[in-house]
């Protein structure tokens, strides 16, 4: 079954897979009329440049690719200033919802603007300066999200480390990013429980101490637990905010700096083969093109539109879904802390869309199949008025076809699956609604590359590219669009060896799967997940889905 609820004031046509591909040819792209090329320079004419670029893009040292070179910007003034400059400053920017604490805060433009200038302040206080970084150690709320845009705005390098990470894993970010600064909330809950963050900082930082010495730690103490602070190193984040001057506002004395297109606006780990996670470096101006153009050519979501990416910040679609890429658009983005189920029931999902009027929700299978496993008749959603509701979006795994399907038949919106990484910044492979209206649904496949993404499929041995339908190594050919991963943090080495080296030419995403008679990608599982049985290779996603 196929249901579809208009989606913006532009039309959209269903089409059967059999007239799709005789009006647009084999490879089923709308976008023949335009170059890969035209359609980054006219999505970089969205972003605010202080500095026009020299150079759509720079391949003469691949596989580094450098966009927009030679152009200045700055994300933060391109996500907040900007949008206030254009008298949308009244705006909601940011919902926050927080059943596990019965929280619920709103900020619109200008007051995420001077929370950011008061907070930028207070880290050019401590010392931070354009290229320094600064790690964050916080659950999902509007407090992290200040600290965020406040290192962007001074054209420092945040890390956001995943709240509740043992100590051990936040000290090999510390040792590998080497911090002048550290921001931590005092404690995270879980579901009933407080966890004491401050004392895994603590731990952590002092684990750390033999190769690198974090001199500040700033605190925003929550009401569940209050940390004790050492002198002289911790302060505390309420005190340093009610410290800045009224004039650090009103007179812009935190102004947004200036930095390259290519130069860094956060470090993310993810998890390594070797047991050493991977730094992954993403830049300022490639970003915010990628991420602003996919908000709304993949997405469907336009400015002023409410947007909820339930993803925590401490993960890349957090990073590119919940923070940037809304506030880049001049959506509204709701932040939620906490589960799917059981913070306070199966339908929180259902009562915030009502609430919030929310018009896309970005969710991971793993949440559908909790809540469908606590409410299988959708009782809930039917408590609940969610006709502003126009779209979800999965992504994180493989989205098993009966979660979907559930999903389809209890919501009655389309259900968009698509795929991508840490390393990619935005989708691989998706429904770019937008551009191609709803194509029809084919169940375990996660859509057609998007825009920048040339995917082929090669063996597992002499790198041999397979015909259509036959199961191998899923690789892009370089160069990679905007947005993609610049280096490994302080290892171009690893980069080249990790992602570069197994099929030259092109990245190998680790993945495995096919490209169908349709052009649509089927991503069955990890690349050292496959099992080899008598020469037969077997991914666990096609023995899952059977």
């Amino acid at each position: 079954m196929f249901i579809t609820r208009n989606i913006s004031n532009k039309s959209k046509t269903n089409i059967s897979l059999s007239n799709f591909y005789r009006s647009f040819g084999s490879s089923g792209s709308l976008l023949k009329t335009k170059t890969s090329d035209e359609i980054w320079t006219n999505a970089a004419s969205n972003i605010s440049w202080s500095k026009p670029y020299k150079e759509l893009v720079d391949i003469s040292n691949l596989p580094f690719t450098k966009w927009f070179r030679g152009g200045e910007m700055n994300t933060c003034y391109n996500s907040i200033d900007k949008h206030i400059l254009d008298g949308y400053g009244k705006q909601l920017a940011i919902i926050y919802s927080s059943p596990v604490t019965g929280v619920t805060d709103t900020l619109s433009y200008e007051m995420l603007h001077e929370e950011v200038c008061k907070f930028a302040y207070v880290l050019q206080k401590k010392g931070v300066n354009k290229g320094d970084r600064v790690v964050i150690y916080m659950p999902n709320s509007p407090q992290a999200i200040i600290a965020m845009l406040a290192c962007a705005r001074l054209g420092a390098v945040h890390c956001v480390v995943f709240g509740g990470f043992a100590a051990n894993e936040l000290t090999i970010r510390i040792r590998d990013c080497k911090p002048s600064v550290l921001i931590c909330t005092s404690c995270g809950i879980e579901g009933s429980k407080v966890i004491n963050y401050k004392a895994i900082v603590d731990q952590s930082i002092s684990d750390a101490s033999s190769t690198h010495v974090v001199d500040t730690c700033i605190v925003y103490q929550r009401p569940q637990l209050t940390a004790p602070l050492t002198e002289g190193c911790d302060v505390a984040w309420d005190d340093e905010m009610s410290q800045v001057p009224t004039s650090v506002v009103s007179d812009n004395l935190i102004p947004c700096v200036p930095v390259e297109s290519s130069d860094p606006l956060y470090v993310l780990y993810t998890s390594g083969t070797t047991g050493q996670p991977k730094g992954v470096v993403r830049d300022n101006g490639g970003h915010a093109v990628a991420v602003k153009w996919a908000m709304e050519k993949i997405f469907g979501m336009f400015p002023g539109d409410v947007w909820w990416a339930t993803a925590d910040v401490g993960w890349v679609v957090g990073h590119s879904f919940a923070v940037y890429g809304p506030l880049l658009n001049r959506c509204t983005t709701l932040i939620y802390e906490g589960k799917p189920v059981g913070t306070p029931h199966a339908g929180i999902f259902w009562e915030l869309i009502e609430r919030y009027k929310v018009k896309g929700i970005f969710t991971a299978p793993t949440a559908l199949r909790a809540i469908k496993m606590m409410d299988p008749e959708g009782e809930y959603i039917k408590k609940y008025d969610i006709s502003t509701l126009q779209m979800m979006f999965l992504a994180g795994e493989r989205s098993d076809p009966a979660s979907l399907q559930w999903a389809e038949e209890k919501l009655r919106v389309p259900i968009r699956d698509n795929w991508w990484q840490t390393e990619t910044g935005w989708p691989i492979c998706g429904n770019m609604v937008e551009i191609e209206g709803y194509l029809p649904i084919k169940y375990g496949s996660s859509f057609r590359p998007c825009v920048g993404y040339d995917l082929r499929v090669f063996d597992y041995e002499e790198n041999i590219e397979l015909v259509t339908g036959e199961n191998g190594r899923l690789a892009v050919k370089l160069p990679m669009p905007p947005g993609f991963m610049q280096t490994i943090h302080d290892n171009d080495d690893r980069f080249v060896e990790s992602y570069m080296s197994s099929i030259p030419g092109y990245y190998d995403t680790g993945d495995a799967g096919y490209i169908d008679e349709d052009g649509y990608v089927h991503v069955m599982t990890r690349t050292d997940d496959v099992i080899n049985v008598s020469g037969h290779r077997l991914s666990t996603g096609s023995m899952e889905e059977v």
